[in-house]
C-alpha cells in the first residue's frame, strides 16, 4: 500500500530544494531564462504555485475545479497571467503547496481526484507534484548554472513515467501499444529499480537519472544513456511523457554533450554486468 504521509514529505522536501534556489535570488535574476523557451526562473515558479493551487480544488471543491477548467484562457497566458514580483510568487507557492498539502492529507482513502484528463488518488496526484516541482526545479537549476545530487526520489518520478507508458503514445497521437514494457533503471545509491515483468521482451535501461529527464521531457532521448529493446521500448522513448497536457516540442539534442553521454551508456552497461 502507498504510503501517502511519506510521499508527502518526499514533496515537501524536494519542494524545500527549490525554494532555497530560488529564495536567495535578487529581483533580477528571476527573469533568467530557463531551458523551456519563452520561461524564466519566475515562470517556473508562477506555474508551480497556479497548479498547486487547482490541484487543492481538485482535492476540496470538484465545482470550483471544473469551473477554473471551464474559465480558463488560453493556456499559453496561464503562466503569464500568474506572474507577479518574486516576494509575492515565493509566498503564493508556499502558502499554496502547505494547503494542497493538508487537503491531499485530508482527503477520503480511496477517493479519487478529478484532474485533466483523468482521475487520481491523493497518493498518485502528490506523486505527480513531486514529478513536476523535480522538472521545474532542474529547469531553475540549469538556468543558475547548479547541479542538484540526484536523489531516491526520483523513485517516485520514475514510477510515474513507466504507469505513463499507454498515455505518452496517445499525447503524441499514436496508436497504444498493448505489449508490456520492463524498465531497469540503476538509482542513484547503485541498486536497481525495476518496474514491469521480467519476462517482456521490449525494456528500456539506464540511469534513472536520465530516465526521469526524459519521461518529464528535460533531455532529448539522444542526450541520455537509456537503451531500448523492441519496437514498443523503442517508440516509447521518442514519445515518453509523465504529466499531463500536450507534449510541446521537447528539448533539442546536445551534440556537443555526445562524448558524456557515451560515457554514461558505458558505466551504466558495466553496473548492469555487475549485477548479473
Amino acid at each position: 500500500m502507498v504510503d501517502l504521509t511519506a510521499l508527502l514529505t518526499d514533496l515537501a522536501t524536494e519542494s524545500e530544494q527549490l525554494d532555497a534556489l530560488v529564495a536567495p535570488l535578487p529581483p533580477q535574476d528571476w527573469q533568467r531564462p530557463t531551458p523551456a523557451m519563452g520561461w524564466t526562473i519566475a515562470h517556473q515558479i508562477a506555474h508551480l504555485a497556479w497548479t498547486d493551487h487547482v490541484a487543492r480544488l481538485a482535492a476540496t471543491d470538484t465545482e470550483a475545479f471544473y469551473a477554473s477548467v471551464t474559465a480558463a484562457p488560453d493556456p499559453g497566458r496561464l503562466v503569464d497571467d500568474g506572474l507577479a514580483p518574486p516576494a509575492v510568487l515565493l509566498t503564493r507557492w508556499r502558502e499554496g503547496r502547505s494547503a494542497l498539502a493538508a487537503a491531499l492529507a485530508a482527503a477520503p482513502a480511496g477517493e479519487k481526484l478529478p484532474w485533466y484528463g483523468t482521475r487520481m488518488s491523493p497518493a498518485s496526484m502528490a506523486t505527480a507534484r513531486i514529478m513536476e516541482t523535480w522538472a521545474h526545479g532542474e529547469d531553475v537549476a540549469e538556468a543558475l548554472g547548479v547541479t542538484r545530487p540526484a536523489t531516491d526520489r526520483l523513485r517516485h518520478i520514475a514510477y510515474l513515467g513507466f504507469r505513463t507508458v499507454g498515455h505518452s503514445f496517445a499525447a503524441h497521437g499514436r496508436a497504444v501499444p498493448t505489449a508490456p514494457v520492463r524498465v531497469e533503471l540503476t538509482a542513484p545509491g547503485g541498486e536497481n529499480w525495476t518496474f514491469g515483468p521480467a519476462d517482456a521482451a521490449d525494456r528500456v535501461t539506464g540511469p534513472a537519472l536520465d530516465f526521469c529527464l526524459l519521461v518529464t521531457r528535460r533531455r532529448h532521448r539522444a542526450d541520455t544513456a537509456l537503451v531500448a529493446t523492441g519496437p514498443v521500448a523503442d517508440g516509447w522513448l521518442d514519445v515518453a511523457q509523465a504529466f499531463a497536457g500536450p507534449p510541446g516540442t521537447g528539448r533539442a539534442h546536445d551534440r556537443v554533450g555526445s562524448a558524456a553521454v557515451s560515457a554514461r551508456r558505458s558505466r551504466a552497461a558495466a553496473a548492469r554486468r555487475c549485477r548479473r
